[in-house]
């Protein structure tokens, strides 16, 4: 760590800061995560030295699993119990069009990719996939692929998704519509500093036994266990929420750099049309999953679209679109992903 780093960091969260209180006046959507995401990751394209602290976005992990636990409580979880069917169909989705995007990738850059058909199908196959970047990234380090282009693709659509989904759903007035309520709403401090305890030792618990973004899902676990089992603790504060949301949206944007644009332009701009295709494809999907169901069809979006799990899961909350059925349907695919897309890529992609 260099003797510059922890000032960059500083005028890094300055920076999201300031664009954060203008979006929020602005009355931009999800203004604490989405205006710190933009300024950082326009900085960083621009080429200033924008740094992101890892342990300030664990602990923005961590706060928003924490928050997002707090809403399962024993009569939601009978609710999305129910739902087990739709978010199996959900996974398969999910997983069979990853499989289709990194075939459409695959067809149309494999020569540019460069290296063996082997490699280039890596290459493909895990920048389509819908998974975390940096796992995806990982492993298609271990079968031979070009993480530069992986993670680049993975960045772009994240960036895609949490952008798209909620300026459309703020622009047609979708929010609001899901009456579930965290179960504690009444800040208690000494209850609170319990809570934020017990959830690191469970985000520490899940890192040291190698389990893919232990802080969110290590904190969301430990926090989902004590509200089932009735434990209320404490509510969230609204400003650690929006803190976390602000550390999480410059992790995010401090991802791109000045380079970003330059990293074979057509694979970028294929994976920003397969991306934008991917959004409409899983709106028809949650709007036929809402007539089996009976939930809104801008919860079940959110439950499939292509974006990363924190960010919908946040936009869910701030936009009060069925918290906990996004969650569980964001964390079961996660699961199954991380499970499932190394086995499926060497049975059928590699064919």
């Amino acid at each position: 760590m260099t003797s510059t780093f922890p000032a960059r960091v500083a005028l890094t969260l300055l920076l999201a800061w300031a664009a954060a209180l203008l979006c929020q006046w602005l009355r931009t959507p999800l203004p604490w995560m989405i205006g710190p995401l933009l300024a950082t990751a326009v900085a960083s394209v621009l080429g200033q030295p924008t740094r992101s602290f890892a342990p300030f976005r664990n602990a923005g992990q961590s706060i928003i699993g924490m928050a997002l636990g707090l809403y399962f409580t024993p009569q939601v979880t009978a609710l999305v119990a129910g739902l087990w069917w739709a978010i199996a169909l959900a996974i398969v989705w999910a997983l069979g069009l990853g499989w289709a995007f990194g075939r459409w990738l695959h067809r149309g850059h494999a020569a540019r990719i460069g290296g063996t058909d082997r490699e280039q199908r890596a290459t493909s196959y895990f920048a389509g996939a819908i998974g975390g970047a940096s796992e995806m990234t990982l492993l298609a380090e271990r079968e031979g692929g070009r993480t530069d282009l992986v993670a680049a693709a993975h960045s772009l659509r994240l960036l895609i998704v949490t952008l798209v989904v909620p300026f459309a759903f703020s622009l047609a007035g979708l929010h609001g519509l899901d009456p579930t309520l965290p179960g504690p709403r009444q800040v208690q401090w000494t209850g609170l500093a319990m809570l934020v305890a017990a959830s690191a030792a469970g985000a520490w618990l899940m890192q040291r036994t190698g389990r893919a973004n232990p802080w969110f899902i290590g904190a969301l676990l430990v926090a989902m266990g004590l509200t089932m089992g009735g434990v209320e603790l404490s509510g969230m504060p609204q400003w650690m929420t929006n803190a976390a949301q602000l550390l999480i949206g410059v992790s995010l944007g401090v991802r791109f750099s000045a380079g970003f644009v330059h990293t074979a332009p057509r694979w970028l701009g294929s994976v920003a049309m397969g991306t934008l295709a991917m959004i409409a494809l899983c709106a028809v999907v949650a709007m036929l999953l809402s007539m089996g169901t009976g939930l809104h069809w801008a919860t079940l979006i959110l439950g499939t679209s292509p974006g990363g799990i924190a960010e919908m899961a946040i936009t869910a909350k701030v936009l009060q679109l069925g918290v906990p059925v996004v969650t569980a349907f964001q964390v079961c695919r996660l699961v199954a992903v991380l499970v499932l897309v190394e086995p499926l890529y060497r049975w059928g992609f590699l064919r």
